[in-house]
């Protein structure tokens, strides 16, 4: 058979002689067990709730370390499970309605209270305090739900939008190139005999570099989309990150040597072997040197070092071009944000916010150091798993 526990009761009364007779009504009550503790002050019963669970409290409100009604919120929040209900020597309605705002779940006038009533009163109060913290708990289950559905929502309209802004710019930017491709090559097939062979090599690398920002272009819309439909997975295997950087070094050197940049490579150790994601870093990589080369200044050098540490290799690409203001830099790998001094220097906005994506899926981090008219570094983070 199972043992009920009695309800614990917490009275704080400091009339000694009405403190006895509400002991002495409990002890009359059969219907339910009751354990009644009785304490005189405010600050008393405050001090009890610290070390002990109470199912009721019988608060008086003219206690002298008290303040009437705001007693009500100490307590709740001390405990905000317990239900209390209020004594008092006058039968106020407003002060009644009063003491339930402010969270009381009873009211009682002290001359009117026989035993039957003061029990009835004290299985109500728990009641409506029950049903009162179920409502709670499914308001604010409600309340998450909603919240997640709504940033959900918003997050489709955010990534709708994003994908339209980004076939709107992919549109336009292709567009260039391929004028530039059809202008190029329609002049080498109208006058090629008449054009010096400078000025074919010229019409050839024009036609070359608006073919690759087309591939770069695609390269990035394809990103896009495989991370968009969660296919941009992170599939490590051992490789050499030393000979996989100088291969990419000596990819750019044509790009560098167009605008007349020293490009300088160097790596703490040789031949050292990694575990990572050779796309992914390929992209990572690709994407910064091309960026230090793109927005230097004629002229200019671009330092890409590759430093192992015991738990972390650090990428380090710096050039001594235009900059990025600390605005800019706050904004940097947001979607198509591009920084305000860039001029016609071509891009979609796109880049680096992909590029944070590639590093965050090999567990890395990435950040940057910027000043206007100095040059900026960007700085990759990546462990070493073992």
């Amino acid at each position: 058979m199972t043992t009920i526990s009695p309800r614990k009761i917490l009275l704080i009364e400091d009339n000694l002689a009405e403190a006895r007779l509400l002991q002495e009504f409990i002890k009359l009550t059969k219907s339910q067990k009751f354990s009644l503790c009785h304490v005189q002050r405010l600050g008393e019963g405050i001090n009890k709730l610290d070390n002990e669970k109470y199912d009721i409290i019988l608060l008086d409100l003219t206690l002298p370390d008290s303040e009437g009604l705001s007693s009500i919120p100490k307590l709740i929040e001390k405990d905000p499970s317990i239900s209390i209900i209020v004594l008092t020597n006058t039968n106020d309605e407003e002060l009644a309605i009063e003491a339930v705002r402010e969270g009381a779940q009873d009211y009682l006038v002290k001359r009117h209270v026989n035993p039957d009533e003061l029990v009835r009163s004290c299985r109500y109060a728990i009641e409506r305090k029950q049903c009162l913290e179920k409502l709670r708990v499914v308001n604010q289950t409600l309340e998450t739900q909603i919240e997640k559905k709504t940033t959900e929502l918003l997050k489709s309209q955010e990534i709708n939008k994003l994908k339209s802004e980004f076939v709107t710019m992919l549109s336009h930017d292709i567009r260039n190139p391929l004028n530039t491709i059809l202008l190029a090559a329609g002049l080498l097939q109208k006058y090629d005999e008449e054009l010096t062979n400078d000025g074919r090599i010229n019409h050839l690398q024009l036609i070359r570099k608006a073919i690759k920002n087309v591939s770069n272009l695609l390269d990035e819309a394809s990103l896009i989309g495989k991370s968009d439909s969660g296919k941009l997975s992170y599939k490590p295997h051992i490789l050499d990150l030393e000979k996989l950087c100088a291969e990419l070094v000596e990819q750019a050197q044509l790009f560098a040597q167009e605008k007349c940049l020293n490009l300088i490579f160097t790596s703490s150790e040789h031949c050292f072997e990694f575990l990572g994601d050779e796309t992914i870093l390929k992209h990572i990589i690709s994407n910064l040197l091309n960026n230090a080369i793109k927005y230097s200044i004629p002229g200019g050098t671009v330092l890409f070092e590759l430093i192992k540490q015991e738990k972390d290799i650090i990428l380090k690409f710096q050039d001594q071009g235009i900059g990025i203001t600390e605005k800019d830099q706050k904004q940097l790998f947001q979607p198509f944000h591009r920084g305000e001094n860039v001029g016609i220097i071509p891009g979609t906005g796109l880049g680096l916010t992909i590029v944070k994506q590639c590093v965050q899926d090999h567990g890395g981090d990435i950040t940057v150091n910027s000043q206007i008219g100095v040059g900026s570094t960007f700085t990759v983070t990546l462990p070493i798993i073992t």
